[in-house]
């Protein structure tokens, strides 16, 4: 396996052997974890250190993490994107909310095991937390969480005025695209740019739609059950 060449050659990232012992130790408590708890379908090694670990660390090219202090990620499950991208950046300050305790109480261990700091760990149901947390993060982020529309406006409430949110997509990105064309003006934001990451060894092909908030609209997140019904 060549994580650390393809890291070099395609994401201009130089990984350290501190950094390359975390990605294993991360390998290993994760496959061992979810024998008793489910947390991914994804085991292989490979797939495991390309589909989650590479997948995760294609925001290096898609925002420049040096210029970014806090990053919030909405339902992160077993800690993606944001403890990979943790362990190539130190210095940023994450916040995980997740409504699922099992997934808290498996981060809560993962980051022991990794010796990470400044990684705090919410258990709550996402769009609750949004509204205290508005205006709070320099970068939010989803992945595998939802539709456009709903992760919008879940995570554009806690995104900072200039501020970015990131949403991680599969294929069938446009669509939703489409479909969340109106309420991305409503919440008072643009579409930056749209990134294709093509992963390695044929493993799939990523898209990143890259969003900026302009400014901050009142009032949202909805109920989650409004979101659902009647998405703006």
């Amino acid at each position: 396996m060549k994580f650390k060449e393809n890291l070099s050659k395609e994401l201009d990232i130089e990984i350290t052997e501190e950094q390359s012992s975390q990605f294993e130790i991360y390998y290993q408590f994760l496959i061992e974890y979810n024998k008793i708890t489910n947390l991914t379908r994804i085991t292989e090694k490979e797939e495991v250190y390309y589909k989650h670990f590479y997948d995760s660390l294609t925001l290096v090219k898609s925002i420049n993490f040096n210029e970014i202090e806090s990053i919030c990620d909405m339902g992160s499950g077993a800690g993606f994107p944001s403890i990979p991208l943790k362990i190539i950046y130190p210095h940023l300050k994450v916040t995980i909310v997740d409504s699922l305790n099992k997934r808290v109480i498996f981060l809560n261990q993962l980051v022991d095991k990794l010796g990470l700091v400044d990684i705090k760990l919410i258990h709550d149901r996402v769009e609750l937390f949004a509204l205290d947390n508005q205006m709070k993060f320099d970068l939010v982020t989803a992945r595998a969480l939802g539709s456009l529309s709903l992760i919008l406006e879940m995570g554009i409430p806690m995104t900072k005025i200039d501020g970015t949110f990131i949403a991680l997509k599969g294929t069938n990105y446009e669509k939703e695209l489409l479909e969340s064309k109106k309420g991305i003006e409503y919440l008072g934001c643009k579409v930056l740019d749209i990134k294709k990451y093509i992963l390695p060894n044929q493993l799939g092909t990523r898209f990143h739609i890259i969003i900026s908030k302009l400014k901050h609209i009142k009032g949202f997140p909805r109920q989650f059950s409004n979101m659902i019904k009647k998405p703006i």
